[in-house]
Order: structure tokens, then sequence, then C-alpha cells
């Protein structure tokens, strides 16, 4: 009798959950231990559903949870399978892998969003709720079965099924031509601050570049490379552009102000009789320097004025007025 009653215990949660548990095998691959954990990831905080205390009962604690879990366990099995490759590369597959929209799509392909609790519309088609509920997925299962289930589940259940990881670590995603294109699309200028270049501990060079829009700073990225370095500011650049209105506002009233002041005249028209006579030297005179027309005098000019050029003349002189000069000249240096 006793065993018929835990038969039944056993079987009361399959029969009342029966969808949810069958669903959730689908998807992970085993039962659910703690079926609770997995029914509050699926709750989106859009409910607002509370607890007997006030609380609210939704996932975005398992979100935040699962989001810690997926970096390690995916950064696990990356630094695992591409052995000796460099920490950039690592860094960037791992944030292509566990990108909100990566985990949006996968979310969709393993069908959670018909069965989260949302009081929004077309659910199934809104990436950030669904990749949000996957994170939050992940979280249960690491309270409910530990990290090597979280590390099983998205060897066995994601890579090979959903993703082709070898296709994700080596597609190139140009994030300088996006940000490019953008910055053409919208008519602004942007260029590519170099902030410094060092070595790090093994002699490797590093660099470090900053997007400027618009003369506004946008997101630092460091590198092995000018490249990579840029393509890692860029990516940066492109999310503040997305998650900060801000940001954008500042660029496109930067663009504003600079296109006002292009359009502003920044010289008078030239006139093209006043271009012909500029090689004429204008003389400027005060009133006091304005003089009154003299009558020559007969007194010799002054000795000491250095100046004074009326010795000077065109009058020719005798052979003998020359020699006599001359000799005067010399008795008085004397």
């Amino acid at each position: 009798m006793w065993i018929n009653n835990i038969i039944d215990r056993i079987r009361l949660p399959f029969r009342k959950d029966k969808e949810l548990f069958s669903a959730l095998y689908g998807i992970l691959g085993f039962y659910p231990r703690n079926i609770e954990y997995y029914r509050q990831a699926l709750v989106h905080k859009s409910i607002g559903k509370r607890n007997d205390k006030g609380k609210p009962l939704n996932n975005e604690r398992l979100e935040f949870l699962g989001d810690a879990i997926l970096d390690a366990a995916v950064g696990h099995i990356v630094y695992r399978h591409y052995e000796g490759k460099r920490e950039g590369f690592l860094t960037n597959t791992r944030s292509k892998l566990v990108s909100r929209e990566t985990l949006g799509k996968l979310a969709i392909e393993m069908g959670l969003p018909r069965f989260i609790l949302s009081s929004g519309h077309n659910n199934s088609h809104n990436s950030y709720v669904g990749g949000n509920a996957f994170e939050a997925l992940v979280g249960a299962i690491y309270l409910d079965r530990g990290y090597d289930a979280c590390m099983w589940f998205w060897e066995n259940r994601v890579l090979g099924k959903y993703i082709n990881l070898d296709k994700v670590a080596f597609k190139e995603v140009n994030f300088k031509s996006k940000l490019l294109e953008w910055s053409q699309k919208n008519k602004v200028r942007m260029d590519y601050k170099m902030l410094k270049q060092k070595k790090d501990e093994n002699n490797n060079p590093v660099f470090s570049f900053q997007v400027i829009i618009e003369g506004i700073e946008g997101e630092k990225g460091s590198g092995y490379s000018k490249k990579e370095a840029q393509q890692n500011a860029s990516k940066e650049t492109l999310q503040k552009l997305k998650r900060e209105p801000q940001f954008v506002d500042a660029i496109f009233k930067a663009k504003s102000n600079r296109t006002k002041m292009e359009e502003e005249p920044t010289m008078l028209v030239p006139d093209p009789e006043r271009e012909q006579e500029d090689f004429i030297i204008e003389q400027e005179y005060e009133a006091d320097d304005v003089q009154e027309p003299v009558e020559p005098m007969d007194e010799e000019p002054a000795a000491d004025n250095e100046f004074d050029l009326s010795d000077i003349t065109h009058k020719e002189k005798s052979r003998e007025a020359i020699i006599a000069e001359a000799e005067a000249a010399a008795f008085a240096e004397e």
C-alpha cells in the first residue's frame, strides 16, 4: 500500500504538468527534478506576479544567474576545443555564442517562447524575451542539477544540433564595416583615435583605439593588431548606439551644429577690382603728420642726419671739384 502511495506521489507532478514536463524533456534531454525552478524561468516580469511576501516572481534573478553560468560553461568549452588559440579569439567566439541574438534564435528553434508567460504579444518573435528566458533556463538547470548538467546541456543539446561551433568561431563579423555603413547612411563623420600602444607580458604589441563620431567620444577597444582594436572599439560603439539614446542624440546635435556652421559664409566675397590693387602699398597718415609745404632754405643740412639724401644730385661735377671734395673728406677724417 505504501509503495502505491509513493508511486502516486511521483506520478502526480507528471499528471499536473504533463505538457511542461514533456516539453522540457524535449528541450533539455532530461526530466527536471524541481519543476518550480523551470516554471519560474518561464515567467516574464510583465506578468507582475508576486509571492506571499510581496516579492516579484519572475525570471530576472534566474536570468542573471544563467548569464554567468553560460559565460563560464561556454568559455570552458571554447577553451578546451580551441587549444593554443589566443585570448582575443576565444573571447570573440564566446561572445558570438552567448550573444542576445544567438540565444534568441536558439529559444525560437527549441520552441521555448510558446511556454513563456508574458503579458506581451507575439513573444515567439521577440528575441529579447526568448533570449532572457533561455538564460533563465540555464540558471534553473544549474540550481536543479549543477554545473555539469549545464555543460552537458550545451554540448549535447545545443552544439551540433543548433550551432556549428567552427562555423561560428571563424565567421568574421566586420563591426567596423557596419559602423562605417551606419555613419555614411546618416552622414556623420567618424574616425578612430589611437590611444596607446604597449607590449604585454609576452612582448606582444597591444593597440588601443577609440571611436570618435562628430567629435563625440565613442567606446574603446584593444587588440594585438590595429585592425582587431578598431573592430573591438566598433563593436562596443555599435552596442552603445543601440542601448543609449542620449549618445545618439549627442552625435546628431553635434552634426547639426557642424552643418549649420558650414552653411554660414566664413568670409566676404572678394572684389575682383580690389584684388588687382593689392600690390599697391597704401600709406596711412595721422592728422599731425600732414605738413604745409615750405620754401627751400639756404642753410646746409644737419650733418648728423644719416637719412638725409639732399646731397644726392644728378648735376655733373668737374674733375677738379671731385678731387677737392675727396681731399677735404680725407683731411676731415684725420
